[in-house]
């Protein structure tokens, strides 16, 4: 930054200041390659704007994004409340560079009682809420939301089945003979009683828990009286899978029933928050966010932004307990009461259970940002020690590892996992199904060829250096790597450096080949790059344990990934495989014939009878399944 270019964004900032209004807003600054630096929420635009035209009264970060200001854009809005709820979604999408960003950011999972069907399912829901019924969430893990779903099963004997397979019974499954289903397909419970098992699932996941309890007690004594000892016995074995679901949490709150619990905690210039969820009194789980923020923030400062962009995709509970109080907490209040539907409070607990969750919580924040510090040092060795190994300039700031996996050929996988100062990079893992026709099954080196290079010729193509450069400085991953790992011996080095030099790539990448020891013996690796004698490392040297974790991750991702390939291919509905059979049309031939098995032995007139299957399409699906061969 030069006194030149922090006058050239104060007089754009004049420009614009001369024609805003006196109203709420959102201001985006940009800068001469066009990309938003900053975006930001005003009560009254022209006031907010006019602080950054006063050259004394910013602090150094903000006349750095004032000096790379070359334009601005706005947009009114009728209350500042929903200029809030518009800027978080603006800095979710953008990622301004000055502006705080949630990262590791995640859709939680949630349980679903749907209604669309007669007899509602329970299940295990991510993503936008499409479906009609009960959303109950979020949970922290998957894990969580798959064994409280298990024992809900043994408590209410809900289905999980899907509607087709619902259809289709003409006798109770296997979940029905082990006592997680009531089997209402088959009729052995009334639709009417299945729908009391459904209130009583949905009272209990809405916090009634005590209420539903003492109903099934109720009701097991009373059979236990009318000598109805089998009843007894199956209300005794629900009311245990309740007692299971209670027990699980490490931590009950007595007197809060719905609240989410933020508690942030700053170290050595970085920050974490923390996060529990609380449901119906019980803690369903904890996540750990680790926001990029200038170090120059408040933790307050930090906790209001980060809390306008968790809210902007999801449901927030009737309470919000936080650690820091903050300027726009009432703000705050006021949008996600309107995203709700109903009063949110945003509070600062001091005294009571309330103060002791978000003390729990900011221990489990600096807790959480000392092992992550403590791992980044590490880290930061093994780099350093990796730079030296290889002859690289500097520590590497991104590793890409690469590997393929397939069986004699099919589902042929290529796999990428990514490494940094942070550790191991989930979030930038990619797959690649191998496409080429031509390859000869098994041509590993044909394989490693087809992968890196649709994956570095689409770098080159999309990738802007400015933005990778501020990614870089803002302690971020950047795009290009320093580093390709190829798992793989002088042939896949060599497959690996002729793709790079037909692709004459604008930067320099080290390729670096590392080809399993004589019986695959891990420690007796032999490492092969361009312009060096193929050498090995000492057996308990750091880096070549380094190495072997990263080839071993690189492995399990493919072969992760090339199995399910293979299982969904296994499993692959026979009508996937007919043009112009989308998920409407095959979602109504199976409501109206119950499988595929029924739908490839109907006649044409039957096919011709299903909504949605004209007369053509009809006959093609009959002439698939009745072709000659």
């Amino acid at each position: 930054m030069s006194e030149t270019t922090l006058e050239h964004g104060h007089e754009v900032i004049r420009k614009f200041v001369r024609t805003l209004p006196s109203a709420p807003g959102v201001y985006r600054m940009i800068d001469a390659a066009g990309n938003v630096v900053y975006v930001g929420k005003a009560r009254n635009l022209k006031a907010r704007v006019t602080n950054y035209t006063r050259p004394d009264a910013n602090p150094y970060r903000i006349q750095r994004m004032i000096a790379a200001t070359h334009t601005m854009e706005f947009v009114r809005t009728e209350t500042e409340a929903e200029a809030l709820l518009l800027e978080a979604n603006l800095i979710k999408r953008l990622k301004p560079r000055y502006n705080v960003l949630l990262r590791d950011d995640k859709s939680f999972p949630y349980i679903l009682i749907s209604t669309e069907h007669e007899a509602p399912q329970i299940l295990k829901h991510r993503g936008t809420r499409r479906k009609q019924g009960h959303y109950f969430g979020p949970f922290a893990s998957a894990t969580a939301v798959e064994r409280t779903i298990a024992a809900l099963q043994k408590a209410f004997l809900l289905r999980n089945c899907t509607d087709s397979f619902y259809a289709a019974r003409t006798r109770p499954c296997l979940q029905h003979q082990i006592k997680r289903c009531a089997a209402p397909c088959t009729g052995e419970i009334s639709i009417a009683d299945y729908q009391e098992l459904v209130q009583e699932a949905h009272d209990f996941l809405s916090g009634k828990s005590n209420a539903v309890q003492k109903h099934l007690s109720e009701e097991m004594n009373a059979a236990a009286e009318s000598l109805d000892f089998e009843r007894a016995a199956m209300l005794r074995d629900r009311l245990g899978a309740l007692a299971l679901i209670q027990s699980q949490g490490d931590m009950v709150a007595q007197t809060v029933e719905e609240a989410d619990v933020f508690a942030v905690h700053q170290e050595a210039g970085q920050f974490c928050v923390q996060v529990f969820f609380f449901r119906a009194h019980q803690n369903w789980g904890n996540h750990a966010f680790r926001p990029r923020a200038d170090a120059s923030l408040s933790e307050g400062e930090v906790l209001g932004s980060f809390l306008s962009q968790f809210y902007e995709a999801r449901t927030p509970p009737r309470q919000v307990l936080i650690s820091h109080d903050f300027d726009d907490r009432e703000l705050v209040a006021e949008a996600l009461s309107a995203r709700l539907g109903r009063k949110v409070e945003v509070l600062v607990p001091q005294r009571g259970e309330k103060r002791e969750l978000v003390e729990h919580a900011r221990t489990n924040a600096r807790e959480a940002l000392g092992r992550q510090l403590a791992e980044t040092a590490s880290q930061k060795q093994l780099l350093e020690g990796m730079a030296e190994t290889f002859g690289l300039e500097s520590p590497p700031r991104r590793i890409e590892t690469f590997d393929n996996s397939h069986i004699q050929g099919t589902n042929a996988v290529g796999a990428m996992v990514v490494a940094g100062p942070d550790g191991l990079s989930k979030k930038h893992y990619r797959t690649f199904n191998i496409k080429s026709e031509d390859l000869t099954p098994g041509d590993d080196f044909g394989m490693m060829t087809e992968v890196l290079t649709r994956r570095l010729s689409r770098l080159a193509k999309e990738s802007d250096p400015d933005a990778d450069a501020a990614q870089v400085e803002a302690g971020g991953m950047p795009e290009w790597p320093d580093v390709l790992l190829i798992d793989g011996g002088k042939g896949q080095l060599s497959a690996a450096q002729a793709v790079v030099d037909e692709l004459d790539l604008p930067r320099d990448i080290t390729l670096i080949g590392i080809a399993k020891g004589e019986e695959r013996n891990a420690g007796r690796e032999t490492f092969f790059m361009a312009g060096r004698e193929p050498f090995m490392l000492p057996a308990r040297d750091p880096v070549l344990y380094y190495v072997q974790r990263l080839r071993d991750e690189a492995h399990r991702f493919a072969i992760g990934t090339h199995r399910a390939r293979r299982k969904k291919d296994m499993v692959k509905n026979p009508l996937d495989e007919i043009a112009g059979i989308g998920p409407t049309r095959k979602r109504a031939l199976l409501n109206h014939f119950g499988s595929a098995k029924a739908v490839s032995r109907a006649a044409l007139a039957d096919l011709s009878a299903v909504p949605g299957v004209s007369g053509a399409m009809a006959q093609l699906i009959y002439d698939h399944f009745n072709r000659p061969d």
